[in-house]
């Protein structure tokens, strides 16, 4: 009896499919990746006075994007993997990178869209308008940041099996975040935490998402945290993959 081992590309278009529905039929990491950003925009119009429409348009990316990395892809893994789900794929004739590149491939497409609600909200709002090199080198800057928190959720689910657990990081990890984008630069004066804070993950994707707004104010504090950014996507990426088990056990 001849075995028949589907295409790769009909297998991870299933894949995909299948991961899509899962997606839609779990709207709320979705709706919070957008609901946050769109807050930021609305209640901070009057920065755009004081700091620059850029700033705070770069403020609601990288805010969604910490949304996209640990609370859409990190808790969809870890979910996955503790009903057993990887398990079943694993034994199926599936290589292992399609399974991933297809949950990979749903997050890029979630930075895509959240990038594009910033652009017409920020626009339509707030009256901040780009030009044609800011709108594309922003969405490059927008995957490079993506990738720093989808290999930070990568690392949380590769150290860690417990499902309660990853849960609980996961959403501590989201709040820390949140309260540097929303405050800590604006209100800490310690000059050595400010900096810090500067070039921690938040630090840099918002850096880099400001200056390829305005290109033209590429400076090297842009160039350093794009670097430092590839430095936490190959850190974090590299542990976390060589750490993450396909079960429980």
């Amino acid at each position: 009896m001849e075995t028949i081992i589907p295409k790769t590309s009909t297998v991870f278009a299933t894949l995909f499919r299948a991961d899509m529905a899962t997606l839609l039929s779990n709207r709320r990491s979705a709706v919070i990746s957008l609901l946050v950003p769109m807050i930021v925009l609305l209640t901070w119009k009057g920065f755009i006075q004081i700091k620059g429409g850029p700033f705070v348009l770069a403020t609601a990316i990288a805010i969604g994007l910490i949304a996209i990395g640990l609370m859409g892809y990190t808790l969809t893994v870890a979910r996955d993997r503790d009903k057993g789900i990887f398990q079943r794929l694993r034994v199926a004739p599936v290589p292992t990178w399609v399974i991933m590149t297809s949950r990979i491939s749903i997050q890029l497409m979630m930075i895509m869209v959240l990038t594009l609600v910033v652009f017409i909200v920020g626009y339509q709002y707030d009256g901040v308008a780009l030009s044609a090199s800011g709108y594309l080198l922003t969405f490059f800057a927008a995957i490079l940041g993506g990738a720093v928190y989808l290999s930070l959720g990568q690392l949380i689910v590769g150290l860690i099996k417990n499902f309660e657990t990853i849960n609980a990081v996961t959403r501590i990890t989201y709040f820390i975040f949140i309260m540097l984008g929303m405050v800590g630069e604006l209100m800490i004066k310690n000059e050595q935490l400010k900096k810090a804070i500067h070039f921690s993950p938040y630090g840099c994707v918002k850096i880099m998402l400001a200056a390829s707004m305005e290109p033209a104010k590429w400076v090297n504090d842009t160039t350093i945290a794009v670097l430092v950014s590839v430095g936490y996507i190959v850190v974090f990426a590299g542990v976390g993959i060589s750490k993450f088990k396909w079960n429980t056990k």
